[in-house]
């Protein structure tokens, strides 16, 4: 490897972006695909749901099987299938086969995102691959700065299909650039799967895995209808929905220091924290959320807060997951898209049942569990410290 092209970790990057904007853009034209399939809210909100839903099932198992797998071959089936994927959305008539291939790609999601990671790190020189790890990882917050805004506004300006092509060309440019830049990598070492699994014997492992699935529930039980919301209460047209999401998503770039800073100083306290912030933002979205103004001040305060939700949890599972770093950070994938479709399906049933309205609440009391169990986990702690 003496000659990696600089633009590989880019491409590695656009493979990211390209992957949350395929999983997350949907968000942005739950509206569009409503109308288009004549179906309601909490039914597109299962495009959202199972997706999360294979990526929770299937994550860990998944990625132990391709940990044997040439990862050039692994990249490039997992982007292919994402490309190939958003074509069918763009074309098909049937709400049932966009849900099938709503279910396919969401297999190769964690494989894509480990192995991009893994890859990352060893196309440079040991003191810079903490750069480039970070330069890969950073398409998780681009994707939500500008793939699910781009998304929206693509469906509100042109159509679905222009939204939805777009997605398939940015994992198709990602695709040609592994395949052109990336050279072999097969496996030399391989870490078996019983060390790896050991780490699900710790108690307070699950207690963690508890915490981080309550945090994304709370975020995206709400966030999954955000497009819905703010077109339902707030009376906002396709276009200021669009600028709200790009304004919610560039503000999370600008929160992950926020939070990133909180970190360095204290974990604990952050953690404690955290859902503190969302059952007041969504407190906050419940009494002015019909109001335009106060509502757009509040975006940029949720955006803040939502961004926290990676590097938080995040932290917070690594703390319990040391001995195995890579199965741990599929445990954090997997675990994370459980919440996901808990809180997406959650709120599904809220927006059926009571209103989309009361949505916000659904929210609020994932937000509140998850204090719960993090209050728990320190308590624990400080006991097992008392008694030695």
């Amino acid at each position: 490897m003496n000659k990696i092209n600089p633009m590989l970790i880019m491409i590695l990057a656009l493979g990211v972006f390209g992957i949350i904007t395929t999983e997350m853009g949907i968000v942005g034209i739950l509206p569009q695909v409503t109308e288009k399939y004549h179906i309601t809210a909490s039914q597109a909100g299962w495009l959202v749901s199972i997706f999360a839903l294979v990526v929770a099932l299937s994550g860990p198992f998944v990625t132990l099987l391709a940990s044997g797998i040439n990862r050039k071959t692994i990249l490039l089936t997992a982007v292919l299938m994402f490309a190939v994927s958003n074509v069918v959305y763009a074309f098909t008539s049937k709400f049932d086969i966009m849900l099938l291939f709503r279910i396919i790609p969401a297999i190769f999601h964690p494989i894509f995102f480990s192995v991009a990671l893994v890859t990352a790190a060893q196309l440079v020189s040991p003191e810079k691959s903490g750069k480039a790890v970070t330069q890969v990882f950073a398409g998780i917050t681009v994707g939500f700065a500008f793939g699910v805004p781009l998304t929206s506004y693509l469906a509100e300006r042109l159509s679905l299909e222009a939204a939805f092509l777009f997605g398939a060309a940015v994992s198709g440019i990602a695709f040609a650039g592994i395949a052109a830049w990336l050279p072999s990598m097969p496996i030399k070492e391989k870490m078996s799967y019983g060390k790896q699994l050991s780490i699900l014997r710790k108690p307070q492992l699950w207690l963690h895995i508890a915490t981080i699935t309550l945090i994304f529930a709370a975020m995206f039980s709400v966030y999954s209808y955000f497009a819905e919301y703010l077109a339902e209460v707030t009376h906002m047209s396709g276009s200021w929905i669009s600028l709200m999401l790009m304004i919610f998503g560039i503000i999370m770039i600008w929160g992950n220091f926020v939070f990133g800073g909180f970190l360095n100083k204290s974990l604990r306290k952050t953690v404690i924290i955290f859902p503190l912030l969302y059952i007041g933002v969504y407190t906050a979205v419940y009494f002015l959320g019909e109001y335009f103004n106060p509502m757009v001040v509040i975006i940029i305060i949720w955006g803040i807060v939502h961004s926290g939700g990676l590097i938080v949890s995040q932290a917070w599972l690594t703390t319990e997951a040391k001995e195995a770093p890579e199965f741990g950070n599929s445990l954090f994938v997997s675990f994370t898209n459980l919440g996901i479709t808990v809180g997406t399906a959650t709120g599904g049933w809220f927006i059926a049942h009571l209103g989309i309205h009361q949505l916000i609440w659904s929210g609020a009391l994932f937000a509140i569990l998850a204090l719960v169990t993090v209050i728990v986990k320190v308590n624990w702690k400080a006991a097992i410290a008392k008694s030695l």
